[in-house]
């Protein structure tokens, strides 16, 4: 007896269309996950290409009309001074299962009023009070510091309204133009991911924290990768193929016994 005779799919237009919108969700799905895994590759390989080039030096004035997408992922290097009274945290920024912030901070060009927001590194949060501020460390005068240029310090989802950009603010996220708009200075168009130790700092704790010379600022400096994640994305992928595969096996199978269930004439 034929395959499609035996399926006999008259009668169940229902269980057809359900499995054919399972099958459909899980290919997209599929090739959506598949999709994120070769972006993060190719990011990871710019990444690679671009570390190799050498340094921009953000006190150029060439540096302020390079765009971000030729810039991004270049290693820079800038003289001037952290704005010390303007720390902004991010929030919800886990590091080896603690949670924590990452500490923004502009940082001013030396003869000039244009600053660039810098990604200083990663905090601890208080366990009892996670308004607390934690303690940190910040560069006394003129400093130099290096990094990597990045449009975005990293995107977490957004839980309720968005808190207003002020001093010692602590946001989920960092819109640059917020961040810009509210410093009321001029600015990079990127930020600076900070990846060198820095010189002789002054510690703070917060707003009111006494100002001595100490050696470390108390900064994690362990950026995650634009590639981490890949094999996630390569999983999810398995898995939603899988479900497509199950579905439409599912229908064939049920078809089959449906059909061996009814009795010939």
């Amino acid at each position: 007896m034929p395959i499609l005779h035996r399926l006999q799919l008259r009668g169940r237009p229902i269980p057809l269309i359900a499995t054919l919108i399972a099958v459909a969700i899980g290919i997209s799905l599929g090739n959506w996950q598949t999709g994120r895994a070769r972006e993060k590759i190719a990011l990871e390989q710019r990444l690679a290409s671009r570390q190799l080039q050498p340094p921009v030096l953000l006190d150029d004035a060439a540096a302020l009309a390079w765009p971000v997408e030729a810039i991004e992922f270049r290693q820079v290097r800038a003289q001037g001074r952290f704005l010390a009274d303007w720390p902004v945290y991010l929030d919800n920024r886990p590091h080896d299962g603690k949670a924590g912030f990452y500490l923004l901070m502009p940082f001013q060009l030396t003869h000039s009023r244009r600053v660039v927001w810098v990604a200083r590194g990663w905090l601890a949060r208080d366990a009892l009070d996670r308004t607390q501020e934690p303690a940190y460390a910040t560069p006394l005068g003129e400093t130099t510091i290096a990094g990597l240029a990045v449009a975005s310090p990293g995107h977490v989802l957004q839980l309720g309204a968005a808190s207003p950009v002020r001093p010692h603010a602590m946001l989920q996220n960092a819109d640059l133009a917020a961040l810009n708009q509210a410093l009321q200075r001029p600015a990079f168009a990127f930020f600076v991911e900070q990846t060198d130790a820095g010189g002789a700092i002054a510690t703070a704790a917060g707003r009111a924290a006494p100002r001595i010379v100490a050696p470390a600022d108390g900064l994690v400096r362990d950026w995650p990768k634009p590639s981490l994640g890949v094999d996630k994305h390569r999983g999810y992928a398995l898995q939603w193929y899988g479900l497509a595969l199950t579905a439409f096996l599912f229908f064939i199978v049920s078809g089959f016994r449906r059909s061996a269930a009814r009795p010939e004439h």
